[in-house]
Order: structure tokens, then sequence, then C-alpha cells
């Protein structure tokens, strides 16, 4: 056999092998693996990882909704395990074959949204908040700052209709959860007002408009917001006093799904101490994961940002999962709000 024709039946038989070796489909936020996350647990298990990102729940929601999606493992925020589950697309957890549960922190163990974690495991979590340049003044600490004129196109809100809804329910005194049609209705109204001064609603893309100055303030994720911080100094960050949204970012299997076992280990992994604090200190992000806290430097351990104090933690509310009616009707204040 001539070397030519060796050499080509050798990458033929390689690329048989690989084919061969288990496949796991992963589709998660932006920022949220290491650079070795995948790498390492592709070694680790000899099998293949076909991870993607998305940049919104509702990118996400739109690729599995159909239960014919592909994906194995996706991240959902807290307020839609509920609904999720309701639609049947949600495989049960099998906490038996994740050990490293017991690394999470003591409120995420037992968290409103799956008080036993039947069906989710908590990665990371977050909170809406103003990232600004330092040059005002005087600098926002309210969301009511954001419809200041002076900020006229040069503002982003989040693509996100519970952070930008709540935000206007928050300004107006309103629960950020509320269902009463009438404060709905005063909220797209707030919403309403503000967009002669809003230049998108962005969620990641927002930061490095923030971070060169082209804008100069952005509602944003917390996780994000430090991220652009730590790219230009010269920004700050505020928790607004009127309160703010509390989120958390979990893995779920698909219904769909035909690698249970294979998605358990990825889940297990990912809650190694080792593998999410590589995650946080090279993402920055803010981990459900007490023992991988622990590891932290305390440049990132204590940062007032990823884990803000007692005091701004009690102005919080978590996102919850809504009737169908209060839904619908936000669902349509959306709309109205980014066509018109």
């Amino acid at each position: 056999m001539k070397r030519r024709h060796l050499l080509a039946a050798f990458a033929s038989l390689a690329a048989c092998r690989r084919s061969l070796k288990p496949r796991l489909n992963v589709f998660n936020w932006s920022d949220y693996a290491a650079r070795d996350t995948v790498p390492a647990f592709e070694r680790r298990h000899g099998v293949e990882l076909r991870y993607a990102v998305y940049e919104s729940n509702e990118e996400m929601l739109a690729k599995v909704f159909s239960g014919n999606s592909g994906w194995d493992i996706v991240f959902p925020a807290s307020s839609l395990i509920g609904p999720m589950r309701e639609n049947g697309l949600l495989s049960p957890i099998d906490r038996s074959q994740l050990p490293n549960l017991a690394n999470l922190d003591p409120r995420f163990r037992h968290p409103p949204w799956d008080p036993q974690l039947e069906w989710c495991v908590p990665y990371m979590w977050g909170a809406s908040g103003i990232l600004y340049t330092r040059k005002l003044n005087p600098p926002p600490r309210r969301w009511a700052d954001l419809w200041d004129p002076r900020l006229g196109g040069r503002i982003t809100m989040l693509d996100d209709p519970p952070d930008a809804i709540g935000a206007a329910l928050k300004k107006l005194g309103f629960p950020l959860n509320s269902t009463n049609p009438a404060e709905l209705d005063a909220a797209r109204a707030e919403l309403l007002k503000q967009k002669p001064l809003v230049r998108a609603y962005l969620n990641a893309e927002a930061r490095d408009q923030v971070v060169s100055g082209d804008l100069l303030a952005a509602q944003m994720w917390a996780t994000t917001a430090r991220q652009a911080m730590d790219a230009a100094p010269h920004l700050a960050f505020a928790y607004p006093e009127e309160g703010f949204s509390l989120y958390a970012d979990c893995a779920v299997v698909l219904k769909e799904s035909r690698r249970h076992e294979l998605a358990h280990r990825f889940m297990n992994y990912l809650l190694e101490p080792e593998t999410a604090a590589a995650v946080v200190t090279e993402c920055l992000t803010a981990t459900a994961n007490a023992a991988a806290q622990r590891l932290l430097p305390p440049s990132l351990r204590d940062d007032p940002v990823l884990y803000p104090s007692p005091e701004v933690m009690n102005r919080g509310e978590w996102l919850q999962a809504l009737p169908p009616a209060a839904q619908r009707l936000r669902d349509r204040i959306w709309t109205i709000v980014k066509s018109s």
C-alpha cells in the first residue's frame, strides 16, 4: 500500500474512532465556562461535548420548546424551572448520581423554585443593577435615575422582560413579581416614557459599549457588570435603593435527552469545587457552590458586586414564575414597549 493511502486509512480510522465516542450536547449562557471546563471533562471521561452559548432565556426557549432541539443540558433562569416542568420539557434529577450537591451554598439546597432539587441544579446566580461611568455626578443610585434626560441616547436596558418590567415596577414602589393589572399597566407607561432615552435593549452586548464610553449607564446583570469593571476601572455598579431582581441559572436535563447518565456526570463535574472556582476566577461570575467560593482569592470571594452584603441582599427579590394570565399580560406589555 502506498504511503499516502496508508495515511488516508489511518485518518479514516481515527475519524471513525472519534465518532464512536459518547457525545453530550450542552447549551449554556455565555461566560459560564472557563477555557478548560469542557476539554477537561472530555479528557477525563473520553467523551465529546457539543457546547454552544446563548444570551437570553428567550433564545434558549425558542430552541428547546419543540422538544426536538438536540440539546441534553440547558441552563434556564430559576423562574423558568416551574413553567418548563409544567410544559413537559424537563427530566427529573437523580440525586443519587450527584454526590457533589453537598457543595452547594445552603441557600441553594432548598430553593423556593425547586425545594427538593428534583428538577434542577443551581449553577450560577446574580442580580440586576446599574453599571455606570464614574464621571456621572451625581451617580445613579435608583432605578429612577435611568429615567433622567441627561442620559438620553446613552443608556441601555436589559433585553429581558422580567428585569426591564421589574425595574419599572420597583421605580413605582410595586413588587417585582406583581400580577396586579393596574400596577403592570403603570409599569408599561413608565417604560414607554423612558424609551426615547434608551438606545437599545441589550444583555451582554452592552458591556463593551459601557467600557468604551459610548454608553454612560446600563441596566446590567451584576456578573456582566463585574466583567466590564475588570476591563475598565472608571466604571462602577449600584444595586438600586428601590430593590432589584435576584436570579439563579440552573442546569437541567431536557426530557428529550437520551444521555441521562452522561448528563448527570457533567452536572456533578460542574459541582466540583475546583471546576466551579475556575469558572468564577476566569469569567467573574457568582457561583452557587459554597465549597468553590472558599477556594477563591479574597478579591473575588469578598467582591461586593458578585457577593453583596446581607444588608444589600435584603433589598433583592427572587424572580418567580407567574400565573398564566399575568405572564400573558407581561408578554403583551413587552411587545408594546419593544415595537413602539
